[in-house]
């Protein structure tokens, strides 16, 4: 796995791989999602053929790895020496692309990557304390629950990339840098502002914002700017103002504006879906019933008496 090619050969040189120099013969899941500010991965191999990698140092960034089952082991070369790590679920290995990098995968894995570039880690740093320092531990086989978390819910976005709110990924992207550098970043760049609350007037615009979209096509760095504020702090004080992220309470909006359509007009689900700013009926059917605990139709007809 990783941006690598096969140190071993005994297959034809002109065997494909994929963006990150895997085989793609030996992926049984091979997604990708290039919000151009993140990537998003989803890598599983077919079986626990073991194989070889290397590569040379570059400036693509970070990449972060984490283990959705267990079972996988990598014997990685550092420092002169080699080092084995067993990853079980929610395992997670960080890599410098700056660094050189060797290693045998010995068992099949199933992993969701997410690479970083060098610049938004040292943008994220300034935005915290005027710090451009763009560093992350590198380790591997490490215990992650909550990046192990953010890894499913990117699994089931990466399976439905189609529904996939540009604004929603925008905010995963950003939580997932803000946990990096809380845990793995360099000292300068951990420390971050107490959280503040929205103004009243930060507040009624970020919302206004918000609702002015539809597809949530607005970005956190256009309300953010519009409010005076970097894009990391302002999703804490929108969360602590409203008990809500950004893209939770925009939810919640077109599902009210759904409730109120399915009680006083006779418009069809496809029709309210439309309306209300989600992709299709599926994904309103399927939205609505995870926040009402009930589908919209037999909602609609409880409502109706």
């Amino acid at each position: 796995m990783l941006n690598a090619t096969l140190t071993a050969t005994t297959a034809p040189a002109a065997r494909s791989k994929d963006s990150l120099g895997c085989l793609s013969n030996q992926l049984g899941r091979d997604l990708e999602l290039d919000t151009g500010e993140f990537k998003f991965y989803r890598k599983s191999t077919v079986d626990d053929q073991a194989s070889a990698v290397a590569m040379h140092g570059s400036d693509r960034g970070f990449l972060i790895g984490v283990s959705l089952k267990p079972g996988h082991r990598r014997r990685i070369y550092s420092a002169h020496r080699w080092t084995t790590h067993d990853f079980s679920q929610d395992s997670v290995y960080i890599r410098d692309f700056a660094d050189d990098y060797k290693a045998d995968l010995q068992r099949g894995f199933d992993f969701v990557l997410i690479e970083l570039s060098r610049a938004f880690i040292a943008n994220a740093c300034y935005e915290r304390n005027g710090s451009n320092v763009a560093r992350l531990a590198t380790l591997a086989g490490r215990n992650d629950p909550t990046l192990g978390h953010f890894a499913q819910i990117l699994s089931l976005t990466l399976d439905r990339k189609s529904e996939a709110s540009p604004l929603f990924v925008e905010q995963l992207g950003i939580a997932v840098g803000t946990h990096l550098l809380d845990q793995y970043g360099d000292t300068a760049c951990s420390s971050f502002s107490k959280t503040r609350r929205l103004s009243s007037l930060q507040e009624t615009r970020a919302k206004d914002m918000l609702l002015a979209k539809s597809q949530g096509s607005v970005s956190i760095e256009e309300i953010a700017n519009a409010c005076n504020l970097s894009r990391s702090y302002f999703i804490r004080a929108f969360r602590e103002t409203t008990h809500r992220t950004p893209h939770q309470w925009l939810l919640e909006q077109r599902i009210d504006r759904a409730r109120d359509l399915l009680r006083n007009s006779d418009y069809s689900l496809s029709q309210i879906a439309i309306a209300c700013g989600f992709s299709d009926q599926s994904h309103f059917t399927r939205t609505f019933s995870q926040l009402v605990g009930t589908p919209p139709g037999t909602w609609r007809r409880q409502a109706a008496g």
